[in-house]
C-alpha cells in the first residue's frame, strides 16, 4: 500500500470510528528514527591511518565507557599530560597561587631571587630594574642570582636533539621560557649572527651565550663553556636570514646577565653576576608576582608548554627531580581513585617512558577534571587550529592535544547538540615509526600523518556529537 493510500486508509478507518483520532495523529506524525552513531572503530577502519588507535567515550555522571577499542592499551601521552599535571598543580597549589620574583639586599651584596615564575620575562626585568631605580639603590660590590627555589635540571628530555627550545633546563630561575633568539644573516660573504632575550618591549643581547657559524655536519653543536653557552650552526644551512629559539642550559647565568645589563640601562651598575646555591637573609627592595596559577595553567594548555608543566608539577610536589615528582603525581592518581593506566615519568609528556591509556585519561576527566572545572580551561575546538574551522562540526569540543612523532593524541570533553557533555580520549600512534624517529626534527612523513590523525579525531568527534 502507498504512503497515500495508507494515509487515506487511516483517514476512512477515523471517520467510521473504528481508529480512535490520537492513534490517527501517531501513526501520521511518526518519523523514521534518528540514525545511531557510527561507533568508532568503522570510523577508524574506513580511514585506513596507518599504526593504531586507542579511544574511549565516557559518560561523566558515572565514569561508564560508552565506547572503546584498545582503551587499555598504554600509549605515550604526549602533552595530553599536561591536562593531568594542571590537575595536580591545582590540587596542591590553588587556582589563585602566584609565584614571586625577587631583588633582595644581603650586606653588600644584590640577590635576584628566582620563585619558579614559569612565565617571567625580559619585560618583567625590566620593571624589577625600574622598581630599583626609582627606590635609589646604589651600586653594591656584589651581585648573585638564585635559582634554588626548584631543582636544578639539565634537560626535561635529554634524549632530545640539543638545539630544540621546548627541552630547556629547570631552576627557580626562568627568564623567556629559557629561551634565547637567535638572528642570522649573510652580509659580504659571511654570517652575522645575533642573540637577544626577546620580549615583547625589551630585546637587550644576551652576553652570556654566544654564536657561530662554521663548516660542521650537524644543523647545531653545543658546548658548556662555563661561564657561559656557546652555539655553532652549519654554514650551508645560514642560507640567506633566518631566526629560531635555542634552548638555555644556564638560565640563572642567563637570568643576571639580562638583569645587569637593563639595570646599566638605567644608571645603576651591577657587577659581573654569579650564582648562589643558598639565599642568604635579606631585605627585598623589589617583587613581581605571578599571574594567578589558573591563568598560568590556561596559557599551559592552550600553547602545550613543556618547561611551564614541568615547573608547576615541581612546584605542587615539592620533589628534588622530575622521576621522583611525576611518581608523587602517579600516587596522587591513585588517591583519587585514578590511578590504573597512568605510568608516569615527568609532567609535560616529553619523556619516552610516561604512559597513559584510554581509558584511564578519560575517566580521570570525567571525575576529578570535571569537578576541577578542567573544561573552562582546556582550548575550544583544538583541531581547528591545524585543520581550519569545520562548518559541519556536531558539537562543541573542549581538549588538550598532544603531538610526537608519530603521535597525535587527543583527550578532553565534546558537548553534543543535545547538551549532553562526554569526557573522551583518541590516542593515535604509528609504533615502528615513533620509535625510529624518537628525538629528530621533523622527520620525513611525520606531518601528513598527523594531519590525516587529526582529521581521523574530527571525524571521531562530529560523530559522538550526534549520539
Amino acid at each position: 500500500m502507498s504512503r497515500i493510500d495508507r494515509r487515506g486508509f487511516l483517514t476512512g478507518l477515523a471517520l467510521a470510528g473504528l481508529v480512535p483520532s490520537q492513534v490517527l495523529a501517531q501513526g501520521l506524525d511518526r518519523r523514521p528514527p534518528g540514525k545511531p552513531a557510527l561507533d568508532a572503530a568503522r570510523l577508524i577502519g574506513a580511514a585506513g591511518l596507518p599504526g593504531d588507535v586507542a579511544y574511549a567515550l565516557t559518560d561523566t555522571s558515572d565514569g561508564h565507557l560508552l565506547q572503546g577499542g584498545r582503551a587499555d592499551e598504554p600509549v605515550p601521552p604526549a602533552s595530553t599530560l599536561k591536562a593531568v599535571t594542571a590537575l595536580y598543580a591545582l590540587s596542591h597549589l590553588g587556582a589563585g597561587h602566584r609565584f614571586r620574583t625577587r631583588v633582595i639586599r644581603a650586606g653588600d651584596m644584590i640577590v635576584l631571587a628566582g620563585g619558579g615564575d614559569p612565565e617571567l620575562s625580559t619585560d618583567d626585568l625590566a620593571t624589577l630594574a625600574d622598581d630599583l631605580v626609582a627606590a635609589g639603590v646604589t651600586s653594591p660590590a656584589r651581585f648573585a642570582v638564585w635559582g634554588g627555589a626548584l631543582p636544578r635540571i639539565e634537560e626535561i628530555a635529554p634524549g632530545q636533539a640539543d638545539h630544540l627550545a621546548y627541552n630547556p633546563a629547570l631552576s627557580g630561575m626562568v627568564l623567556n621560557f629559557n629561551r634565547v633568539h637567535l638572528g642570522w644573516r649573510r652580509a659580504n660573504g659571511a654570517v652575522q649572527m645575533s642573540l637577544e632575550a626577546r620580549a615583547a618591549r625589551n630585546s637587550p643581547r644576551a652576553y652570556s651565550v654566544t654564536a657561530a657559524a662554521t663548516d660542521q655536519a650537524d644543523l647545531f653543536a653545543y658546548r658548556d663553556e662555563g661561564d657561559r653557552e656557546s652555539w655553532t650552526m652549519s654554514r650551508r644551512a645560514a642560507g640567506g636570514a633566518g631566526s629560531r629559539w635555542l634552548p638555555i642550559r644556564k638560565p640563572e647565568l642567563y637570568a643576571g646577565d639580562v638583569f645587569q645589563t637593563l639595570c646599566r640601562a638605567r644608571g645603576l651598575v651591577l657587577p659581573t653576576p654569579e650564582v648562589i646555591e643558598t639565599l642568604p637573609e635579606g631585605v627585598e627592595l623589589a617583587g613581581l608576582d605571578s599571574k594567578p596559577l589558573v591563568e598560568i595553567l590556561r596559557g599551559l594548555l592552550k600553547y602545550s608548554t613543556n618547561l611551564t608543566a614541568e615547573l608547576v608539577g615541581l612546584h605542587a610536589s615539592g620533589a628534588p627531580d622530575l622521576a621522583q615528582s611525576a611518581r608523587r603525581m602517579q600516587a596522587w592518581l591513585v588517591v583519587q581513585g585514578q590511578g590504573i593506566g597512568f605510568t608516569l615519568a615527568d609532567h609535560s609528556g616529553l619523556s619516552p617512558d610516561s604512559r597513559v591509556t584510554a581509558r584511564g585519561m578519560a575517566r580521570l576527566l570525567a571525575g576529578p577534571g570535571l569537578a576541577a572545572g578542567l573544561p573552562g580551561i582546556l582550548k575550544q575546538n583544538p583541531l581547528d587550529e591545524d585543520l581550519g574551522t569545520d562548518p559541519s562540526s556536531a558539537g562543541q569540543v573542549a581538549a588538550k592535544t598532544g603531538t610526537l612523532n608519530f603521535v597525535s593524541n587527543l583527550a578532553g570533553y565534546v558537548r553534543g547538540r543535545n547538551g549532553v557533555q562526554r569526557s573522551f580520549a583518541v590516542l593515535c600512534m604509528d609504533p615502528p615509526r615513533h620509535q625510529a624517529t624518537s628525538g629528530q626534527e621533523l622527520p620525513s612523513g611525520v606531518l601528513g600523518w598527523t594531519r590525516d590523525a587529526k582529521r581521523l579525531q574530527r571525524v571521531i568527534l562530529n560523530s559522538w556529537g550526534r549520539a
